[in-house]
């Protein structure tokens, strides 16, 4: 995947900090005390025991420590209700979140299990800090089932507190390809990778934080006028050829282009400054967050710092050196970039990448 070029010269609509990473991860405590309730639509759900769920997600959170690629070894039927327990929780919710600051936002994941932990270590682990993750939890990484297992773990202890959007790799059609059929199909079975799907057809596909703040995986539309039609889009579905749910999942920025124009991906579309800046304007909204492409810093500004691409998944493939980001947004949108620098190890291992792909 290409990333877009820079565009950081002008000032951004509110205060943006950087908090490097600690020398070290530290080995954080699990919080016992809830944040601030989001605005969602779950209340009049019933409510089943939380102690299978719990019991799943300790198993997870203890491979803290483990060696990178250990595996959690759930039970196909405990992965099973997990999917069933949280379907309903994604459909009672819509499809554009409207979500309160404070928050973390993250970018890609993309099965690197490992790292999702050390992003929990740095940034709080639920429910200490609220989520919301952008998408394009499997594929390309070793540890999909781990990864998007936790997250859906934690959307149904704290329905009103984490959330996670829909990325382009949470589709069949995608997934089918690049890694996440071939993990199911070697670990238990194509029918459980079929049940994720029916999972992944559920979830919403932006959010939108106290009124300022839209985020989705991919990007803006031409098709996007007004950010109802974005609630408005059917559920469950398969992600669309083209389209409003096609552009939100595969959309991106580029510095050299004005409008619109064909995107090198094949699908949707790329976008140029002028109408980040016209779309907001129209919305009177601060800020785009969006995910789907690698960045060195593990976060890149376009447009005068008027939209930012995160990327959550330090030394990606373990082919690029570079940085994951996370964004915290306090109660005033005051917005501060949490960093994770690839482990030395993984430094280490990319750097030989590079020499063995130059030779």
């Amino acid at each position: 995947m290409s990333s877009p070029n820079p565009d950081g010269e002008e000032t951004a609509p509110m205060e943006i900090s950087e908090t490097p990473q600690p020398a070290e991860d530290g080995d954080a405590q699990e919080a016992t005390d809830a944040n601030s309730t989001q605005q969602t639509s779950t209340q009049g759900l019933s409510q089943p025991s939380m102690e299978p769920i719990q019991s799943i997600a300790q198993r997870l959170l203890s491979l803290r420590g483990s060696p990178p690629g250990t595996l959690a070894n759930l039970t196909e039927n405990e992965i099973k209700l997990l999917c069933q327990r949280v379907r309903p929780i994604l459909l009672a919710q819509t499809m554009l979140l409207e979500l309160e600051a404070p928050l973390k936002i993250c970018g890609d994941i993309h099965g690197q299990f490992t790292d999702l932990l050390r992003l929990f270590e740095y940034g709080g682990f639920p429910p200490e800090s609220n989520y919301l993750f952008l998408g394009d939890y499997v594929d390309r990484g070793k540890q999909s089932l781990e990864t998007v297992c936790l997250l859906i773990c934690y959307k149904i202890m704290y329905p009103e507190n984490f959330f996670i959007l829909r990325g382009n790799h949470e589709s069949a059609g995608i997934n089918r390809i690049y890694g996440f059929y071939d993990e199911c199909k070697r670990r238990y079975s194509i029918r459980l990778w079929k049940v994720f799907s029916d999972v992944f057809n559920c979830l919403p596909v932006s959010a939108i934080v106290d009124e300022k703040i839209l985020c989705m995986h991919g990007g803006l539309s031409p098709e996007l006028e007004r950010l109802q039609q974005i609630a408005d889009l059917h559920r469950p579905c398969d992600v669309p050829d083209v389209g409003l749910m096609c552009d939100l999942l595969w959309s991106d920025p580029d510095t050299g282009v004005n409008g619109w124009a064909e995107n090198d991906r094949g699908v949707s579309f790329v976008f140029g400054a002028d109408v980040v800046a016209a779309f907001l304007e129209q919305h009177d909204l601060d800020l785009l967050v969006r995910a789907h492409q690698v960045v060195e810093d593990g976060y890149e500004f376009f447009a005068g710092r008027r939209l930012v691409t995160l990327f959550s998944a330090p030394n990606y493939c373990g082919e690029f050196d570079n940085a994951g980001g996370m964004i915290a947004v306090d109660e005033n949108l005051m917005c501060s970039f949490q960093i994770l620098k690839p482990s030395s190890r993984a430094a280490r291992f990319a750097q030989r990448n590079q020499q063995g792909a130059a030779a």
